[in-house]
């Protein structure tokens, strides 16, 4: 039977809102917006600025890194080496890669002599860096073991370590370098700028995890630093060293300085202190030892200077060798202060007055020339004023001027008391009477050719106080100084040192002052001791002997020929050079 209202059961279709296609709309749009932008982006690194990608890349992977350059050589005279680098390895490592429980860190702490615990410590700490040094310059041997383990994280680099190969013998004169090779003391400090080479630059390609893959192009190269040429003379130095030292042990002393001059040049061919140190092992060094003290330390010069002072009465014309002093009655009573001599030595001529040392006799002496006269003669031959070596930490001395004079301090003065001066302006001192009157300029560098030197005394005044200077070592205070070979000539001092006091009774500064040959001298040289223990403390008793034996060996080195026949026997031999 037929139904009513027969009408479809198909369900009608959905219409979206126009909202609903707006929405659609736009998102379509959107995508195909990104799709375009994207689009053109990858052409536009890829096309058109191609190069951004290739600069980000390489930032990545290449590296810009230093070309180590070595530090200029040292050397004496003649060529010998007192300082050089030499290539040693840093190892370096990278935490990040590390594994702290690898039992091979121990092998590595054994090898380069470090706790192990503190290694370990020192890595987990420093868990997120790149780089970390693990010991600075090693032997190359050393480096080589623990790279052969094989850690991951462990590298080496290339650098130069300094070595000085004559040890404390030259220490004082040499200096040193710190780790990076920056000069610390020393021709070190003092030539830094010349001995430093120029750090070079190269390109190089390094994976992500550092490691090295190749070399790709060289920046600029490395400049290695200037060599510098010392007037030291290493034999000299060796043998001055040997000398000083025992000396100083003998004695029981606080210390010591030597110093050795060319008197022609003015050149330091020896220049040694005590005590000293190793600038190869500086773990436990007093910084006191590094002190140069024949620069940097002062001292009152003592008897040391009454040839300067008889010079400038010589200089005057009111005086000669043979002028007649009366020191009787062997003491002066000044300003409420007594000088006095060993005796009374009564009357005595100018060379007497110095072979006798008489303190009496140069004060007398000096009162009459009046202290400008004294002071001038003082300054020209170099107190008062740097020697102008370049060395670092040069204490200049104390020469004074004053508008009024007390006697005291004049007759003091003449004698060595109330001015200070270092063992090397005392030995251009002495140059200058060795040499003719010539003051030239003192130098540590090798010199290529003679120095242009200022007259400051005349040929005759000089030759006289020689001669005097020559009697002290055969008839005087300094009879130790005496050679068997070499005549020589030179002035004994024997100073109280200042303690807090004032001068101490019992503290002494044994000093020589001299040169040798006598008749035509090569070679000035200046020793002092300082507080030397035991019954002997004077001048002539500790110093002296140590100027025979230094200056005996050097001048024989030096192909000096000899000017006093030996004898054998009470026969005398023939010291010429002979034919065979």
């Amino acid at each position: 039977m037929a139904t009513k209202n027969n009408k479809s059961t198909r369900p009608t279709a959905l219409r979206l809102p126009d909202v609903a296609h707006w929405r659609y709309g736009f998102v379509m749009l959107f995508v195909l917006a990104g799709v375009v932008v994207l689009t053109w982006r990858l052409l536009d690194l890829h096309v058109v600025d191609q190069e951004f990608l290739r600069t980000q890349g390489d930032a990545r992977t290449v590296r810009v890194e230093s070309i180590e350059a070595h530090r200029g050589m040292i050397t004496d005279r003649n060529g010998e080496a007192l300082a050089v680098s030499t290539p040693v390895q840093t190892l370096w490592v990278n935490p990040a890669e590390m594994n702290l429980d690898d039992p091979r860190l121990g092998e590595v702490a054994s090898v380069l002599d470090l706790d192990l615990n503190g290694l370990l410590a020192r890595l987990a700490a420093n868990s997120e860096r790149q780089f970390l040094y693990l010991k600075r310059k090693v032997q190359p041997s050393l480096a080589r073991d623990v790279l052969s383990l094989k850690i991951p994280g462990v590298y080496a680099r290339r650098e130069y370590k300094r070595y000085y190969p004559a040890g404390e013998v030259a220490a004082h004169v040499v200096g040193f370098s710190n780790i990076d090779e920056h000069g610390q003391e020393g021709v070190e400090l003092a030539y830094n700028s010349w001995l430093s080479g120029e750090v070079g630059r190269k390109r190089v390609l390094r994976d992500r995890k550092g490691r090295l893959i190749k070399d790709l192009s060289l920046i600029a190269d490395a400049a290695p630093g200037k060599d510098v040429s010392l007037s030291i003379d290493l034999r000299l130095q060796y043998i001055a060293y040997r000398e000083l030292k025992a000396a100083v042990r003998a004695h029981g002393a606080d210390g010591g300085t030597l110093v050795m001059l060319d008197v022609h040049t003015g050149e330091i061919l020896a220049m040694v202190n005590q005590t000293s140190y190793n600038p190869n092992n500086r773990e436990r060094i007093d910084p006191a030892d590094t002190r140069n003290r024949a620069i940097t330390d002062l001292f009152e010069p003592g008897s040391t200077v009454k040839p300067l002072t008889i010079a400038a009465a010589l200089e005057s014309g009111r005086y000669a060798p043979e002028t007649v002093v009366n020191t009787s009655p062997g003491y002066l009573r000044l300003n409420g202060y007594t000088i006095r001599d060993a005796r009374d030595y009564g009357r005595l001529s100018l060379s007497e007055v110095v072979y006798r040392s008489s303190n009496v006799g140069t004060s007398r002496i000096a009162m009459d020339l009046t202290a400008p006269v004294l002071v001038e003669m003082f300054s020209r031959v170099g107190f008062g004023q740097s020697v102008s070596i370049g060395f670092p930490g040069e204490g200049v001395g104390v020469l004074p001027v004053r508008s009024r004079w007390k006697d005291i301090e004049l007759a003091t003065l003449s004698y060595g008391y109330g001015l200070s001066v270092n063992a090397l302006q005392l030995a251009q001192a002495y140059m200058v009477l060795a040499n003719g009157g010539i003051r030239y300029p003192l130098s540590l560098v090798s010199l290529a050719e003679p120095p242009q030197g200022q007259r400051v005394l005349g040929e005759k005044v000089t030759a006289q106080v020689r001669q005097m200077l020559r009697q002290v070592v055969e008839k005087g205070t300094g009879k130790r100084a005496a050679m068997p070979i070499y005549t020589s000539a030179g002035k004994t001092g024997t100073v109280h040192l200042v303690g807090k006091g004032g001068y101490e009774d019992s503290q002494y500064k044994a000093v020589f002052a001299g040169m040798a040959p006598a008749d035509s001298p090569r070679i000035v040289s200046v020793i002092t001791i300082d507080d030397p223990k035991g019954e002997e403390y004077y001048g002539g008793e500790v110093a002296a002997p140590i100027f025979a034996r230094v200056m005996s060996d050097a001048l024989r080195l030096l192909n000096v020929k000899p000017n006093i026949q030996p004898t054998v026997a009470g026969q005398a031999v023939n010291s010429g050079s002979g034919s065979g």
